[in-house]
């Protein structure tokens, strides 16, 4: 079974840049991101500052595996803008980030060449400048159990690495919420049921479920 993708790096807070081309202006954004409503909606945020601008292209790239993309020129010929601007975001080794370039026109046209190198500057300047961060994907789990098993329980959350994000408990039962690495969860999920059993690793993996515990992904 191969390695479990658990990690990225994205950016930790928006951030911005500034570059002047032939007296063309290009005025970069750039944002942490993890969904394409909060891409839209950054997007917009950022058109409304410059409604007057020539163009406002921007490209994104969501998800670990960094399947989803989109890259608009906004006007500008065809593959002179948003490509450009989604290959830093890749030469960043980025994802879960929009960057958005504003032009104002200048007067001068910059030719394919020219604006394919502008857009690339542009974007490079503004992630240069980022705060870049690697980012742990966790699984979380919420554990329901009876009374009885609390402390074996509570004690193999805290052997098997397990953090706990919330309890609550009744005279009788309890539900837990808890989170790992998710490339840790499976061993770690096995580990808490034959802690929790009080049963070797190899009879744990050979039961559906422990009695008295319920263990749902969430």
């Amino acid at each position: 079974m191969g390695q479990v993708e658990d990690q990225y790096l994205t950016l930790a807070a928006p951030c911005t840049a500034e570059l002047r081309e032939r007296a063309s202006k290009f005025l970069t954004y750039a944002f942490p991101i993890a969904t394409e409503a909060e891409c839209q909606a950054s997007l917009e945020e950022v058109r409304k500052l410059h409604p007057k601008a020539t163009h406002h292209c921007y490209a994104w790239r969501i998800g670990i595996d960094k399947n989803r993309y989109r890259a608009n020129d906004d006007g500008e010929p065809g593959g002179t803008a948003g490509r450009p601007i989604l290959g830093q975001i890749d030469s960043f080794g980025l994802t879960n980030v929009l960057v958005v370039v504003v032009r104002y026109y200048g007067g001068t046209k910059l030719g394919t060449s020219g604006l394919i190198q502008a857009y690339k500057a542009s974007a490079a300047e503004a992630l240069q400048q980022a705060e870049i961060v690697e980012k742990t994907i966790e699984s979380v789990f919420r554990l329901s159990f009876h009374y009885a098993l609390m402390n074996n329980l509570m004690g193999a959350i805290k052997k098997t690495g397990f953090h706990l994000l919330s309890q609550a408990f009744t005279d009788d039962s309890g539900v837990v919420e808890v989170a790992i690495r998710k490339g840790e969860a499976d061993g770690a999920l096995l580990q808490l049921k034959a802690l929790t059993a009080g049963i070797h690793l190899e009879e744990a993996a050979l039961l559906e479920k422990i009695e008295g515990l319920e263990i749902v992904a969430l």
